[in-house]
């Protein structure tokens, strides 16, 4: 029984995003995909394929990380009461997401780690099993809790856990304990993340600049806040003093947002910079998060719109060790067609993000399968994607 997945060829493209900041604008207008990696990127391409994806002209982009989400199981928030709040980011073009920690879950024991090691490591389990619209959710980050020893880590990371959750939202906020945790997590290869700015929720603390020079994470959650932010001065030093992924949020303080990004671009080190919603929280949720954000630090910000686009996929990838988020032969075959929305003043997706216009979400493709049509959250696309052979589009839309 052959289970191999159709050779889909792209043709048409306007212009292809790859992902990697480096080198963001590929040369080409087509994509080979073959059992749901990409397997070329060139110019009129073409062969034996079995099904054939007509862009139009649109714009071609990997698929977007939010690098700050708090899942709990399922596509369900209890946070907002929500059902589906992950398939409708995958329709606003999300297709990787990485949980900050399941601090929502109703009735979460708190300073019991014992309770944190088991959620951890449920929770990436059952994320393993549950893929809504074929979305990739990380899950699992562990909260540090008081007395967690070296065994604790160890066994965790054997759980196949390797992602700490935002330190500062558990029991241990004394910096010289979070540091020595922290070293113990290193130790074992989980990648650590920490809260920053004011407390979020009941229970968290507020983190300064010095505890986080302390504690030496792998990425600095919410430099802009969460929602409350820390000074400018404190986002400086931080920049400064650590060589950490630094990463802003729509669900934060817009102002201290456009200060870090342009305090990023004035080192040259907008390769530090990732994106997230920080969603499900008290902001809502907000499916189009990530692309908003994209276009404000690009709009306001003065960073182009390719660049800011990475900030959302390759830069992400790179800090957490994902293969997704950069368009690249062998890579997996996720990726968004977008373009400038219906009545816009912009001829392009590019130029629409440049403006502060959200882009139409025209096709979402997770591991070579398109698992969304046109987006039922974003404005139409002027132009609609064609097919022909063995692939289809889902229904939807609007």
């Amino acid at each position: 029984m052959n289970l191999a997945m159709p050779r889909i060829l792209i043709k048409n493209i306007g212009c292809i995003v790859g992902g990697d900041i480096s080198r963001p604008l590929l040369d080409g207008d087509s994509i080979v995909i073959r059992d749901g990696v990409v397997e070329r990127i060139g110019s009129s391409l073409g062969g034996d394929v079995d099904g054939v994806i007509d862009v139009q002209g649109m714009t071609v982009i990997p698929g977007l990380f939010d690098s700050h989400v708090h899942p709990v199981f399922g596509d369900y928030t209890p946070r907002q009461n929500t059902l589906g709040f992950i398939e409708a980011s995958v329709h606003g073009g999300v297709t990787s997401f990485i949980s900050a920690g399941e601090v929502h879950l109703p009735g979460r024991p708190r300073g019991d780690k014992d309770a944190a090691m088991a959620l951890a490591i449920l929770a990436h389990k059952a994320f393993r099993s549950v893929r809504p619209l074929g979305a990739k959710v990380h899950a699992g980050a562990l909260i540090l809790e008081k007395g967690m020893t070296e065994e604790d880590f160890r066994h965790v990371s054997e759980k196949g856990v390797w992602l700490v959750g935002e330190v500062g939202l558990g029991s241990v906020q004394d910096p010289d304990e979070a540091a020595r945790m922290v070293e113990l997590a290193h130790k074992y290869g989980m990648k650590v993340v920490i809260h920053t700015g004011g407390a979020s929720i009941p229970g968290s603390t507020i983190v300064n600049a010095d505890v986080v020079l302390k504690v030496k994470p792998d990425v600095v959650s919410h430099i802009n806040g969460g929602p409350t932010a820390p000074t400018i001065r404190d986002i400086e030093r931080i920049i400064e003093g650590t060589g950490a992924a630094i990463e802003v949020v729509q669900c934060g303080n817009f102002r201290a947002m456009l200060e870090t990004v342009k305090f990023l671009k004035k080192r040259g080190e907008l390769h530090r910079l990732i994106i997230g919603n920080d969603a499900p929280s008290g902001s809502g949720v907000i499916p189009l998060g990530i692309l908003r954000t994209i276009h404000t630090i690009s709009s306001l910000g003065g960073v182009k719109p390719e660049l800011a686009i990475c900030a959302a996929s390759g830069n992400t990838a790179r800090v957490f060790g994902r293969s997704e988020g950069v368009l690249d032969e062998g890579r997996p075959a996720d990726l968004v067609v977008i373009d400038a929305p219906y009545g816009s003043a912009a001829r392009d997706a590019l130029e629409a993000l440049a403006i502060g216009d959200i882009p139409g979400v025209a096709m979402v493709m997770i591991d070579g399968q398109p698992r969304v049509g046109r987006s039922r959250m974003t404005p139409p696309p002027n132009r609609q994607v064609k097919t022909e052979g063995e692939v289809h589009l889902p229904a939807g839309g609007h």
